[in-house]
């Protein structure tokens, strides 16, 4: 029996969403959070799922991601993700505790589950305090359906300074079933996550033990949400949750099963699908951008060097300007901490070779500048300190951006 690639396996599904994997609906509201448009949006699945996520590694937490945690240590198990935008109710103190589980509780009553099945997620301005009476409207109007429109709402009702939605959906076969997997996320700025995006909800009806679960989550993770960066400033609030709710009818999933493999890929397209949408989407930004790094000793080391590439605000001027400036790219490598020889470094934009193992190639401005005025950009980084490769994705830096920034809460 011929043995079939991970690669191989997974089928994109045609306008996939959160609610392509059996067993789940969504909704999103207006509240009144914000102005006009949605904030408002809630994930249900049919039956108890299995659960994982990762949060955000810096200091300053928000209530959310408190309440969130202990709703999944309780049981290893959720049901319901209630989520807010305009408010990321971070910085609030024992108030925003409190408003975190009154959030979560109103929510498990309208819907009649358990508090400890419920998670809670926020996003928005950092200092404020949730409105609870608009967030207790928004909850008590949301009804949940597993129609395209509704997870449109859904995927509506989590943005913030976002341009656009953010979905995808894979399929596999998997232990003879058929295995679906939907994505939706959120995040335009403040992307420089050590765990994750802002916002990322992923559902599958996998069925698969919550641990297992986040042993996959924890390892697609570090090279799929952990690389990308817009302005190399990391949230309060960032997030991704995962649930699976067994709907497929496969036998459970764990690193023994045959057909692991083609889980951790169905998981790892499906976050690098939405990583590089939330990259896409940078605040302003106009170019994605993907940096290749081949030729180091580690996995972690190509990595690392790939992000401090990609977060380079000089790299990323150049790039928006369409200059193919490759000595701010060896500049960033030279303060990434990492230890290589110059005199050994290759760098190209696309196809185009403008430094060969430390000397300086002679190319032609007008092609380079002709493909750097593309919507899609890969700078490739060649070393010669090892084997391993390592890729990053973000975007150019625009004078958007900072306008964007400047008036933010207003």
């Amino acid at each position: 029996m011929k043995t079939i690639h991970p690669v191989e396996a997974i089928q994109q599904v045609t306008k996939g969403n959160i609610l392509s994997p059996k067993g789940y609906k969504a909704a999103g509201v207006h509240a009144g959070l914000r102005y006009s448009k949605k904030d408002i949006g809630i994930i249900l699945s049919d039956n108890p799922a299995a659960c994982a996520a990762v949060y955000t590694q810096s200091i300053v937490q928000a209530a959310p991601l408190d309440v969130t945690r202990e709703s999944i240590a309780s049981e290893q198990k959720l049901q319901g993700i209630v989520v807010n935008s305009a408010c990321a109710n971070a910085c609030t103190g024992d108030q925003g505790l409190k408003d975190a589980y009154e959030m979560r509780s109103y929510a498990a009553v309208q819907f009649g589950l358990a508090e400890h099945l419920f998670a809670v997620a926020s996003t928005g301005v950092i200092g404020e305090y949730l409105q609870m009476d608009k967030i207790k409207k928004g909850i008590a109007m949301l009804e949940p359906a597993s129609s395209g429109e509704a997870a449109e709402n859904f995927e509506k009702a989590i943005l913030t300074t976002d341009t656009v939605t953010k979905n995808c959906g894979y399929e596999a076969v998997i232990g003879g079933k058929v295995i679906t997997m939907g994505g939706a996320a959120k995040g335009s700025g403040m992307i420089h996550p050590n765990m994750a995006t802002m916002l990322g909800f992923i559902t599958t009806d996998a069925a698969i033990e919550s641990e297992d679960l986040q042993l996959a989550l924890s390892t697609v993770t570090d090279i799929t949400f952990n690389q990308i960066t817009v302005d190399g400033d990391t949230s309060t609030n960032d997030m991704v949750i995962v649930l699976a709710n067994g709907q497929a009818g496969n036998e459970k999933l764990s690193p023994a099963h045959p057909d692991w493999k083609i889980f951790l890929e169905l998981l790892r397209k499906t976050s690098e699908n939405l990583a590089k949408q939330i990259a896409r989407d940078g605040e302003g930004a106009t170019k994605l951008v993907e940096v290749n790094v081949q030729g180091m000793k580690t996995k972690g080391d190509a990595q690392a060097m790939a992000k401090t590439i990609i977060g380079s605000s000089l790299v990323k001027s150049a790039v928006f300007g369409s200059d193919a400036n490759w000595g701010r790219v060896i500049a960033a490598m030279g303060r990434s901490g990492l230890t290589f020889n110059p005199d050994k470094v290759s760098i190209s934009f696309g196809d185009i070779n403008v430094l060969n193992k430390g000397i300086p190639v002679d190319f032609s401005e007008e092609e380079a500048k002709a493909y750097l005025e593309k919507k899609n950009i890969v700078i490739h980084v060649g070393l010669q300190e090892g084997e391993e490769k390592g890729t990053a994705w973000g975007c150019d830096l625009t004078y958007d951006y900072v306008k964007i920034n400047a008036s933010y809460r207003s």
